[in-house]
C-alpha cells in the first residue's frame, strides 16, 4: 500500500497497516530505556515475547487440527499440523538471541525478573495441555480402523492418511525435544550448570526434561520394528 492510498480501518495508528497489526500498542509492550536495568533488557523482552506468539499460534492450530481429526478430517488437520511443527521451530530459533548477552550482562536483567521463569509460560502451559490431545485423537482413528501400530508402520497401504499423522506427531515431538535441548543449552551457557534458576530449580533438572516424550509409543514402535525385521528378515 502507498502512503497516498486512502486509509479505511478505524482505531489507533496513522495507515490501515499500524490499525489492523495495531502497532502502537503492540511496541508499547516493551520497556523503554529510562526503565531498564540494563539495555539487554529489550533483547530479552522481545525473545521472549515473540516465542510467546509463535506458541499462541501453536495452540491455535492444536486446536483446530483436533476437531478436524475428531470430525476424520486427516489431511487439513496435517497442514494445521506443519504450522505447528514452524512455530516450535521458529520459538527454538530465536533462542540464538540469547546468547548476545554476555553471562554477565544477563545477571543484570535477571535482577529485573523477580522470579520469572520459563515454567511460568503461558504459551508453554498452553501447548503442554493440548498436544498430548493429538495423541488421544490418533489413536481413537486407529482403534476405529481395528489396527495395531504395528500393522499401521509395517502395511499401510490404505492408511497412508494414519501413516502420515503418525509421523507429523513424530515430528511435533522431536521438535519440542530440540526446543528443550536448546533452551537448557542457552541456560547452562548463560548462567552455569551446578547453580539453581530464577525460581529455585537446578538447572540439572531443567536438562533432565530434554526428552521427555508427548507420544512415547511412537517412539517404542522403532524399536518393535527392528525387533520384528530380526524376526523375520
Amino acid at each position: 500500500m502507498s502512503h497516498g492510498a486512502e486509509q479505511v480501518l478505524e482505531g489507533q495508528g496513522g495507515s490501515d497497516y499500524e490499525r489492523y497489526i495495531r502497532t502502537d500498542e503492540l511496541l508499547v509492550l516493551q520497556k523503554g530505556p529510562e526503565e531498564w536495568l540494563h539495555r539487554d533488557e529489550l533483547l530479552f523482552t522481545v525473545t521472549h515475547q515473540s516465542s510467546e506468539l509463535w506458541l499462541k499460534l501453536a495452540i491455535s492450530e492444536v486446536t483446530e487440527a483436533l476437531a478436524l481429526l475428531r470430525s476424520g478430517r486427516v489431511q487439513p488437520a496435517l497442514r494445521l499440523l506443519t504450522r505447528v511443527r514452524m512455530c516450535i521451530g521458529y520459538a527454538t530459533i530465536q533462542l540464538d538471541m540469547l546468547e548476545q548477552m554476555t553471562p554477565w550482562d544477563y545477571q543484570q536483567v535477571r535482577k529485573a525478573l523477580g522470579h520469572g521463569s520459563g515454567f511460568d509460560s503461558p504459551g508453554f502451559r498452553g501447548i503442554r495441555a493440548v498436544v498430548p490431545e493429538l495423541g488421544t485423537a490418533f489413536f481413537a482413528m486407529v482403534d476405529e480402523r481395528d489396527l495395531a501400530l504395528i500393522d499401521l508402520f509395517t502395511g499401510y497401504e490404505g492408511h497412508e492418511d494414519l501413516y502420515q499423522l503418525a509421523e507429523m506427531l513424530f515430528d511435533i515431538d522431536e521438535a519440542f525435544m530440540a526446543w528443550r535441548d536448546r533452551h537448557f543449552r542457552v541456560v547452562e551457557r548463560t548462567i552455569g550448570f551446578n547453580v539453581r534458576g530464577t525460581q529455585g530449580t537446578p538447572v540439572e533438572v531443567i536438562g533432565g526434561l530434554r526428552d521427555r516424550k508427548f507420544f512415547p509409543e511412537l517412539w517404542d514402535i522403532r524399536s518393535d520394528l527392528s525387533n520384528l525385521a530380526d524376526e523375520i528378515l
